[in-house]
């Protein structure tokens, strides 16, 4: 299954739109109280704009015409308290879409990780850390500044343009028309270029996207171009990356704030119609001096709210460029699925029917594969870099499902099993082991969760039990030695310690070693065999290696390449394999 993400615009915008919103509103139905009330605050708030130029237009007329000073300070006072109100309005609403703009940030950032969780290795392979990380927080990061700032302030435009053109239209329907009609004119070339914009906009996420990938893959190969000599490759890279995020960046901010001074020109036109029109009806007698200002009162807050929307154009576009970046990462699903599968009496640990598998757009790797794995034996894959022998193993440890044919853990589909339980049949030690920030007892019972209550002295004596206590003593402070992922607070060799004790401690029924010794020395090689001899006769071992003296007690060796996996037989003959590359005769 193909899990690569979009690097280009979707092309059905508004059903892609539609989605995302779907997606959004199960985290915004629990923010409905506080919804409620930032829009009660906003009608306050609005209604309080509105009525003032009302207010303003009568006092001109009935007070200050007439030099009617005590009418002037009554009407004043009223004004003050109404605006006072709004001020009140305003703050709460921003308040408390503050609060639901960082919640909905805080839920929608844990939905996007444990999506991310649930879906299979494949996706991980096909996608760019450095883009997930850009979408878990920029995208969000977008999102939360648009639910906390601009959507307060164009749902309260929103109203106050609504409201201002009733009122327009309601003092003076020809005026008023006459007034509204330049904002017509923009709104249909808004809704003309609208999708450029958005092509624009969602140009410049990805290519910020693509530039954290960059950095992020640059810096964890670092020790690599530093050894190299590189860094000019580094460089080059990174300059790409940056000068393409430069030019999208660029074209986004001319897209997005195009319609400031479009829609500055269009107020601008405005109060000159009302102003031109409006002393035309004076001199008609057909409108008061009072109605002119609160006509130019109720343009200026018709325009101003549209100026405003055009300086939040941009955060808005951001915000649903985003919201559907965000929205193909929860849209995805996972092809690894628990099936349901009855357990059957078998004396196998595994077995493979008829597996085959290829990766996403990629060739085949196993073919028609049959293969019996029984309990308490020591398996050898031996064969070319690249046969499929860590392929095989991923397939074992269901990191991978086959393309075709079943893969049976102890009689039963693997794919029926549930991933905990699983892992505590099956364990897997890399070549290259993969460590958490802690110390060394937090790793070793990751995902453990039998011993997790155990103390540190309990633990060591479950450790020795194990036959486990030597390779501890290969750390300076033992359990509380500090691991970090990045870095050498300790070797490549004391990791793969780590992973092995973490593994050989849950007792699992299958002990999968990918080149689990190729980073540690003689000893401690020699060590670790002699723990394997220790196991619990039950327990299956497969060892994927390079260097044969690592199988050289193996039950069976079997020899992978080419799609196909066959039985070796003897050292001799696995020998001769591995060199010419042939079948067994």
């Amino acid at each position: 299954m193909n899990y690569t993400l979009s690097k280009s615009g979707n092309k059905d915008q508004k059903g892609s739109f539609k989605m995302a919103v779907k997606r959004l509103l199960p985290f915004m139905s629990k923010e409905k109280k506080s919804l409620a009330i930032a829009f009660v605050a906003i009608i306050i708030n609005s209604s309080s704009n509105l009525i003032g130029p009302v207010i303003i237009s009568y006092t001109v007329d009935n007070f200050i015409k007439n030099k009617d000073f005590h009418g002037v300070l009554i009407y004043s006072s009223i004004l003050f308290v109404i605006y006072f109100a709004g001020l009140i309005a305003s703050y709460i609403q921003t308040k408390t879409m503050g609060g639901v703009g960082r919640r909905v940030l805080f839920s929608l950032r844990n939905t996007i990780f444990n999506k991310l969780q649930e879906l299979p290795v494949s996706f991980f392979n096909q996608n760019k850390a450095g883009d997930l990380i850009s979408r878990i927080n920029s995208d969000t990061d977008k999102l939360n500044m648009f639910f906390s700032q601009a959507l307060v302030q164009l749902v309260g435009n929103f109203f106050l343009i609504l409201g201002a053109g009733i009122f327009l239209l309601t003092l003076n329907i020809r005026l008023g028309s006459a007034a509204i009609f330049p904002a017509f004119c923009v709104l249909v070339l808004t809704q003309f270029i609208s999708a450029w914009v958005k092509r624009k906009t969602l140009k410049s996420l990805q290519s910020l996207g693509g530039m954290s990938a960059e950095i992020q893959e640059s810096l964890e190969n670092f020790k690599v171009i530093v050894a190299f000599n590189r860094l000019d490759y580094f460089r080059k890279k990174f300059n790409e990356a940056n000068e393409n995020n430069y030019t999208a960046s660029i074209g986004a901010g001319v897209a997005t704030n195009i319609f400031i001074p479009i829609y500055g020109l269009a107020s601008n036109l405005a109060i000159l119609i009302v102003i031109a029109y409006g002393v035309t009806l004076i001199s008609a007698g057909s409108l008061s001096i009072g109605l002119l200002i609160g006509f130019l009162l109720y343009v200026n807050s018709f325009y101003n709210p549209l100026r405003q929307l055009a300086s939040l154009w941009a955060s808005m576009q951001l915000a649903l460029a985003a919201l559907e970046r965000i929205s193909e990462v929860l849209s995805l699903k996972t092809n690894m699925e628990i099936i349901s599968g009855k357990k059957t009496a078998s004396d196998l640990v595994m077995e493979f029917k008829n597996v085959a598998f290829s990766y996403p757009e990629g060739k085949s790797v196993l073919h028609n594969i049959n293969l019996e794995l029984k309990k308490g034996h020591t398996y050898a894959f031996v064969g070319p870099t690249g046969g499929g022998k860590t392929t095989t193993a991923s397939l074992m440890a269901r990191l991978y499902d086959p393309t075709e044919g079943m893969v049976l853990l102890n009689g039963k589909d693997i794919r029926a099993y549930e991933s905990a339980e699983r892992s505590k049949h099956i364990g897997f030690i890399l070549q290259e082991p993969f460590l958490f920030t802690g110390t060394v007892r937090d790793n070793i019972l990751y995902g453990n969760e039998e011993y997790l209550h155990y103390s540190n002295d309990e633990l060591r004596t479950e450790l020795e039990k194990h036959n486990l206590s030597k390779l501890l003593a290969r750390f300076d402070k033992g359990l509380d030695t500090p691991v970090a992922t990045s870095g050498d607070s300790i070797s490549l060799g004391q990791k793969q310690l780590i992973a092995f004790i973490r593994a050989v401690l849950r007792e699992p029924d299958i002990l999968i070693l990918d080149e689990a010794t190729a980073n540690i020395d003689t000893v401690t090689e020699q060590l670790l065999e002699e723990i394997l001899t220790k196991l619990p006769k039950e327990t299956t071992k497969v060892i994927i290696a390079h260097r044969l003296n690592t199988i050289d007690n193996a039950d069976q060796i079997c020899f992978v390449n080419g799609g196909e996996i066959i039985l070796a037989g003897s050292m001799e003959h696995a020998l001769e394999m591995l060199l010419h590359g042939k079948k067994k005769s």
